[in-house]
């Protein structure tokens, strides 16, 4: 019984030390990864939605247009840095910071395609004010698409950078994803593998395979920003991770795509994996959606080739 007794006070001081372990090791990480303090809310403000504060950024005059960054947990209104300035001289021009990204809140529910949708629509509504033009970038692309279906008077032009593949968006929650939802979201553990997963060494490969056609162009302060991003708020991050691996942010978007009235362009990387097909599938469902695949970018020509990517949106808007 003694010997019983002993094991059981063992394990509960090993699980006890493992815990605090594990939880100073998180402590740790999410400390170091903001040090830098490169996304500092200093130059911007904060929209106070129903679901959370989303931080923004209003700068120059004119005709509005408003930059939607892709949805990961490490992008963040960073992604436009070196193209507003340019933009800003004969627009008004918004960045935003979406629910669960960069400075913006990251509270523990599930993210939507749904919720995005909303966000959008009362970000127009309330803080823009008027109708405006859009440029949205991967994922987020889907959530423009489906707000623009439910209120086209919001919106004037749109661009889409790199677009979700169709078949990605028709994805649903399994079993299995509802089980690595949870999993994500347990306490301890499953801050400790998000921090796995956007350890700054898979980070920098996020840039090097996906993001950039040519990994040497990667900037030291680009892959700063992305690490501190998905960092910031204490690992609550995971919560947006949780409802992609689970499959509960898409949302099959064809059917509006083929409805939507408003000039759509999209600019694919011709480093983007599938982007042919993609875009084959967009114009296939509305002849009326123009493109233009831009030579030796990827995923994120904002970042890669700013250049050519505003002769694009100067042609375009």
């Amino acid at each position: 019984m003694k010997k019983h007794k002993h094991k059981l006070v063992t394990i509960s001081i090993l699980i006890t030390l493992t815990s605090l372990a594990i939880a100073l090791i998180n402590k740790f990480i999410n400390a170091s990864a903001i040090l830098k303090n490169i996304l500092h809310p200093d130059k911007g403000q904060y929209y106070d939605w129903r679901f959370g504060k989303i931080f923004y950024t209003r700068e120059g005059t004119g005709k509005p247009i408003l930059l939607i960054h892709d949805l990961t947990p490490a992008s963040s209104s960073y992604e436009w840095n070196l193209i507003v300035d340019t933009l800003k001289k004969d627009r008004t021009v918004y960045t935003i910071d979406m629910l669960g990204c960069g400075r913006s809140d990251k509270p523990k529910i599930t993210y939507t395609n749904f919720l995005y949708v909303q966000l959008i629509t009362d970000f127009i509504k309330f803080i823009v004010k008027e109708p405006c033009d859009i440029i949205a970038t991967g994922l987020s692309g889907s959530f423009v698409v489906g707000a623009c279906k439910m209120n086209s008077n919001l919106f004037g032009k749109i661009m889409l950078i790199n677009p979700e593949d169709l078949a990605v968006l028709n994805r649903v929650p399994t079993k299995n994803t509802k089980i690595a939802k949870f999993l994500l979201e347990l306490p301890l553990i499953g801050t400790l593998v998000y921090n796995i997963i956007f350890a700054r060494a898979n980070v920098e490969l996020l840039f090097t395979e996906n993001y950039l056609f040519n990994p040497f162009h990667l900037n030291a302060n680009d892959l700063d920003a992305y690490y501190e991003s998905c960092h910031l708020g204490h690992g609550a991050g995971k919560y947006l991770l949780s409802s992609i691996k689970g499959n509960y942010i898409y949302l099959n978007v064809a059917h509006a795509v083929k409805e939507i009235n408003n000039s759509v362009y999209i600019i694919g990387g011709s480093g983007q994996k599938g982007i042919k097909e993609t875009i084959a599938l967009y114009t296939s469902l509305n002849a009326s959606f123009e493109y233009e695949i831009i030579s030796r970018v990827s995923h994120l020509p904002q970042l890669e080739e700013p250049v050519k990517l505003l002769e694009q949106i100067r042609i375009f808007f």
